[in-house]
């Protein structure tokens, strides 16, 4: 039995996190990380650092403000840590890269498997259409998202330029430029409205036609279970490092059960 930590748990995806976890047999949720002290099926603590059980894994859908006390107490306590939660600065990335020297920690702006396929997907049509077509991306969330664009969207555009072979610029908004558009320039869009749990599109635009890939959450339990995976195959790798959604998926490739 795999004992888990859910910080946030007391927030929509942490709920969801501990439901996926209810389902399943190999999982215990043992604590929450919460600064919403509303009472749980497990013991629920302010701060990391207040608890002091075993726990195989800790699965993070908080706010960049916990980062570090969530980072103290899983390297203090070897405690690998998946960070799902988006809108970090460069200064907490590096962090992260520093932390992951010390302990395993898997880190993905969009826990979503479907969207690993994507990204590939973009990586090869901007490989091959990049010289004939303009890409622009367009991001839509629920209006409680606070960080624009998403981190999934930047994740496309990095999977697009690593598909280019000229240096592009990201443009998060048009309003201030009035000039046609450059020919190496990545447009990313952000939409916030209702209670849309999440929609990409990459938009490939040639001269008379346009070819779209486009992803959508219908649900959070996909982030939710993607995470779940994400803390399983944590808990199987020996070495501290800093761990993706490729790695997940290559390890499910070779027969891993997770």
């Amino acid at each position: 039995m795999l004992k888990m930590i859910i910080s946030g748990c007391n927030g929509k995806m942490g709920q969801v996190v501990e439901s996926i976890c209810k389902a399943d047999s190999q999982v215990q949720v043992v604590a929450g990380f919460d600064v919403n002290q509303a009472p749980r099926e497990y013991p629920v603590y302010v701060s990391p650092a207040n608890f002091t059980g075993a726990a195989d894994a800790i699965i993070d859908f908080s706010s960049p403000k916990a980062l570090d006390g969530l980072l103290a107490f899983a390297t203090e306590r070897k405690v690998p840590v998946v960070l799902a939660t988006t809108g970090y600065t460069q200064e907490q990335l590096a962090q992260i890269d520093e932390a992951s020297k010390i302990v395993p920690i898997f880190r993905s702006a969009n826990m979503s498997l479907g969207i690993n396929v994507v990204l590939d997907l973009v990586k090869r049509a901007a490989a091959i259409l990049g010289d004939s077509c303009d890409i622009e991306i367009v991001e839509r969330h629920h209006n409680r998202k606070v960080d624009a664009p998403s981190g999934t969207a930047l994740m496309l555009a990095d999977a697009a330029k690593e598909g280019l072979d000229y240096d592009v610029e990201y443009n998060y908004g048009r309003h201030e430029r009035r000039m046609a558009r450059p020919k190496n320039e990545i447009g990313i869009s952000a939409v916030r409205g209702g209670t849309i749990v999440g929609v990409h599109e990459v938009i490939f635009a040639g001269r008379d036609e346009v070819i779209e890939i486009r992803h959508e959450a219908q649900s959070r339990e996909i982030f939710a279970s993607g995470a779940v995976k994400a803390a399983k195959f944590l808990t199987t790798v020996t070495a501290p490092g800093l761990y993706n959604m490729q790695q997940l998926v290559a390890a499910q490739n070779e027969g891993g059960s997770l």
